[in-house]
This record gives structure tokens, C-alpha cells and sequence, in this order.
């Protein structure tokens, strides 16, 4: 592997930590693409991604799609959390 990239995640509890990472795992076991590995890892509040790969196209086309998934899942984590408050201000 040529190219290589760590990026570190902080988020505001270890359950959301935890939801983010057991969402990717699938994706980590069983990769769209042999030309890059991903490993994540789990470090207090942060999610560590490591990415390896052929090239850097395939290091970005990598990073790109797991900082999106990340993105999708935190959004949808917000998201719940405001219907929760609305739905306790409401009763």
C-alpha cells in the first residue's frame, strides 16, 4: 500500500461512538474494493479511522466514503434527538 491516512473523530458520548462504529463495521469486514483496508479503532470519545491504499485516488475515493457514511449517521443521531426533546416538551 502506497498511500495512508489516519483520521480521528471526536464525539459528544460514547454511545454515539459506539452506534457509528457498529454501523461501519460491515463495511470494514467486507470492503466494495480490494485496492484500500480500512481498520477503525475506538479511543475514549473518539473514533480512529485508518485507511490504506494502492493510490491516492483509491485513499480518497476511501476517505471520502466513510467521512460521508459518519456524516449520515451523526445526522440522523441529531435528528432523533430533537424528535426525543419534542416529543418530551410535548407531554
Amino acid at each position: 500500500m502506497k498511500a495512508s491516512a489516519l483520521v480521528r473523530l471526536k464525539f459528544p458520548s460514547d454511545t454515539h461512538l459506539e452506534i457509528v462504529f457498529e454501523a461501519l463495521e460491515p463495511e470494514v469486514r467486507k470492503p466494495l474494493t480490494k485496492r484500500s483496508t480500512v481498520f477503525l479503532e475506538k479511543e475514549k470519545k473518539c473514533l480512529v479511522l485508518k485507511i490504506k491504499a494502492r493510490d491516492t485516488v483509491a485513499l480518497r475515493a476511501t476517505a471520502n466514503a466513510y467521512l460521508r457514511w459518519i456524516n449520515a449517521i451523526t445526522k440522523v443521531l441529531k435528528a432523533l434527538e430533537i424528535i426525543g426533546q419534542s416529543t418530551l416538551e410535548a407531554s
